[in-house]
């Protein structure tokens, strides 16, 4: 059931590969409906005018403002920000859940823009566009042998829907300079990265962000799962920052029955909005996992919330992050926007799931790194829980409010206390960019490789795993890989597999041996 305005429970920092910024776009309010003349007001708004006529050095009191904004918003929650213009700008095209482009994955290699993928289906890979290739020139912009900003860069290739780009390409293989005139068209950037099976009746569907697509993309990967034999359900929210809190509430609507309770907001004037699921689920029946760890938050924590407590599915994984407010987002006449916190939301047994604030944001944020230290995210006796936050569900399960989700199946870390950084490590950029130049030297060596004969290439060598280890030293980053090889070999297949047959062919590598799937299929 959808309301009537877009909320943004959350937005933890995150990005896609090509360095977008995660983010949302919500109701707007222009900058003149948001200033209420009152004295305080109207003292700030003199000073900055004294400021620019009286000043005996030239200021520029644009950022005095933005200075301004921050520090007032800092004395409310952590979660009520002031967005800037290029902030926003990138913010609302990812919520969006599209851009208009060329449709190209790159990596910016030694001085040339290199091309990492062409999105399946896109213009780029429509007019033969391939992995390896270098582009030159947009149009007659010079694009190599100079240092340009990633905002540069998108600007040079993206443009109006229909509009053509002529591109010069150096194309390794052949050694051959070639030109190629591309058209402009819409490229989604996807919330839903993968639907598959994990065996012949459990579905997997894995959801990075809520987006307005966020709901539209998991309807057809349910659809799809369900043809394809699907009586089990697998949601993986892990690293889920949050997004669009209707998307996560749509998705809950599929999973439970008519008139069950989904979610409560309620403002500062004690105004209760309550939103229930609808006769319209897909998916009312077969059993349902969700998996969440420590950075799954908001939009995230209501999903699994409303499955936990409906007593729908059941809970794997670790603590989620732990917030539980909402907010909407405002914007000024600059393009810039304040996310304000306008109300909490509790899940259907009413427990708050936010952690608290009281002592400052800088220790608001430190909590996340105090769960390496206190032991919780290796041993579920660890998290700490208070008993006078403790509701029942209807089957008289109990579950806790004051700090996340607390898991109903606690799966750890896969790794040993402080190897934390490899698990990280080999979830960041530094591996698709070490892949892609291990490809660029030797892309011929897997030509014509089924996906099974890549896999069977991978188990059987340590090259890539010793190469990797390698260029980490030359990196400056001094990281024993040894205790955890085997995993860093999975995340390693995985990431040439996401280069070479797509995102898919990722998951099906590093689902295999992971943790919690395990747990789920258990």
């Amino acid at each position: 059931m959808k309301t009537e305005v877009k909320y943004l429970p959350i937005l933890i920092g995150a990005t896609l590969a090509l360095g977008i910024v995660i983010g949302g776009c919500l109701n707007s309010f222009g900058g003149d409906h948001f200033l209420v003349e009152n004295s305080s007001k109207t003292k700030i708004n003199k000073l900055i005018d004294f400021i620019d006529n009286e000043y005996v050095d030239n200021v520029n009191t644009d950022s005095i403002v933005n200075i301004t904004v921050d520090n007032i918003l800092s004395q409310l929650d952590p979660h009520s920000v002031y967005i800037s213009p290029s902030e926003q700008t990138l913010v609302a095209e990812n919520m969006k859940g599209d851009f208009v482009g060329i449709g190209v994955n790159f990596y910016m290699y030694k001085d040339s823009v290199a091309i990492i993928r062409p999105i399946e289906n896109g213009p780029s890979a429509k007019a033969g566009l391939k992995a390896g290739d270098r582009i030159l020139y947009a149009d007659k912009t010079k694009l190599f042998g100079r240092k340009l900003p990633s905002d540069s860069l998108f600007s040079k290739l993206k443009g109006e829907q229909g509009s053509v780009v002529e591109l010069t390409i150096y194309r390794k293989s052949i050694d051959k300079k070639i030109k190629i005139k591309i058209e402009r068209g819409v490229i989604p950037l996807k919330s839903v990265d993968a639907a598959i099976l994990l065996n012949g009746t459990t579905g997997y569907i894995k959801i990075n962000r809520f987006a307005e697509t966020t709901f539209e993309e998991f309807k057809k990967g349910l659809a799809k799962l369900k043809k394809e034999g699907a009586t089990e359900l697998v949601i993986d929210l892990r690293d889920n920052g949050g997004g669009y809190m209707e998307e996560a509430i749509d998705i809950a609507d599929e999973l439970l029955k008519d008139k069950q309770l989904i979610v409560f907001t309620k403002n500062k004037k004690g105004r209760i909005q309550k939103t229930y699921a609808t006769k319209k689920g897909d998916f009312e029946t077969g059993k349902v996992f969700v998996l969440q760890n420590e950075n799954s938050a908001s939009a995230s924590e209501i999903l699994a919330g409303a499955i936990q407590d409906n007593d729908r599915g059941t809970i794997v994984g670790r603590r989620s992050f732990g917030k539980g407010l909402v907010q909407r987002e405002m914007d000024f006449a600059d393009g810039s926007a304040v996310r304000l916190t306008v109300a909490r939301y509790y899940t259907p047994t009413g427990r708050s799931i936010q952690r608290p604030y009281s002592k400052g944001n800088d220790e608001y944020f430190k909590e996340s790194e105090s769960r390496f230290e206190n032991g919780e995210l290796y041993e579920k006796d660890s998290i700490k829980v208070a008993d006078s936050l403790k509701f029942k569900t209807p089957k008289g399960k109990i579950v806790y409010g004051g700090g996340g989700i607390v898991p109903d199946i606690f799966v750890p870390l896969e790794v040993e206390h402080g190897n934390e950084n490899t698990v990280y490590l080999m979830k960041s950029g530094i591996v698709g960019n070490f892949v892609f130049e291990q490809l660029d030297k030797s892309r011929m060596a897997f030509k014509g490789l089924s996906f099974d004969e890549f896999k069977g290439k991978m188990d059987k060598t340590d090259l890539y795993f010793i190469a990797f280890q390698k260029y980490l030293l030359k990196s400056g980053l001094d990281i024993d890989l040894l205790k955890s090889k085997a995993i860093v070999k999975r995340y390693l297949a995985a990431e040439f597999a996401r280069q070479l047959y797509g995102e898919s062919s990722y998951y099906e590598i590093i689902l295999k041996e992971d943790a919690m799937v395990k747990a789920v299929l258990k």
